[in-house]
């Protein structure tokens, strides 16, 4: 078995290898097993996971960038313990349709990063970083969660701003002190987030289920946009005795 930059993996067993300051960019796995594995200083740049059982791991120092995984088993059956990032570098990195449940990201680079479909539930972004300075004074933020179940998963203190996060569940998650100004929360269920601090001037709420968010907690709401069917909602929670002509 050769490491090597564009190296092809199929069905392998790779829970052994020593994956330790190893150049694997634009490496193929397709349905290939990493259980209780170390990949300290790893260059993963560019390459591609398919249908791969990736569990128990730390991604420490690891290079991903543009790196594309689909289909991928990032979580353990077995308990609440999930795949860890730690000061990794996830630019413009892919997932589709993976499950990341309990998944942390820790003082990660995280900008432009795409998640399509995949399950985070209960997963940690800790000092996660989806921003980029794009002059001396100014720095752009991209993300994009479509679809994903971000169930009970930690955004406190997120910077998140103008990010995409469409058709995502966000029940009973933590944002509190996260900036998700200018977001797209269109469709998102909302529901019993914790939001306090959290800044939400000029996202877009069209669709989205607000049941018990209190525009009262948050830092910021000016310009925020919503349906007319969700008005009533919004008052409620804020208590604001709704009655009908």
């Amino acid at each position: 078995m050769r490491f090597e930059p564009g190296a092809a993996f199929t069905g392998e067993d790779l829970s052994e290898a020593d994956f330790t300051d190893v150049d694997l960019a634009d490496a193929v796995f397709v349905d290939c097993t990493i259980i209780d594995a170390q990949l300290s200083g790893a260059r993963l740049e560019g390459a591609r996971f398919t249908g791969c059982r990736i569990r128990r791991c730390r991604f420490a120092q690891v290079d991903l960038r543009e790196a594309v995984f689909e289909d991928c088993q990032i979580a353990d059956d077995e308990g609440h313990e999930g795949v860890q990032f730690a000061f990794a570098r996830l630019d413009e990195a892919r997932f589709t349709r993976c499950d990341l449940s309990f998944a942390a990201f820790e003082r990660s680079e995280l900008y432009g990063i795409v998640l399509e479909t995949c399950n985070l539930r209960g997963a940690k972004f800790h000092r996660a970083d989806f921003s980029r300075m794009v002059s001396r004074k100014a720095a752009r933020c991209s993300a994009s969660f479509r679809g994903c179940n971000l169930e009970l998963a930690d955004l406190a203190g997120a910077r998140l701003t103008d990010c995409d996060l469409n058709s995502s569940s966000l029940r009973e998650a933590v944002l509190i002190d996260a900036d998700l100004e200018g977001a797209n929360l269109t469709h998102c269920d909302l529901v019993q987030a914790f939001v306090a601090g959290a800044k939400l001037s000029r996202a877009d709420l069209r669709g989205a289920s607000l049941a018990g968010l209190d525009l009262n907690a948050l830092a910021s709401f000016r310009d925020v946009v919503v349906s007319v069917d969700q008005q009533h909602a919004l008052l409620t929670a804020m208590g604001v005795d709704v009655r009908p002509d």
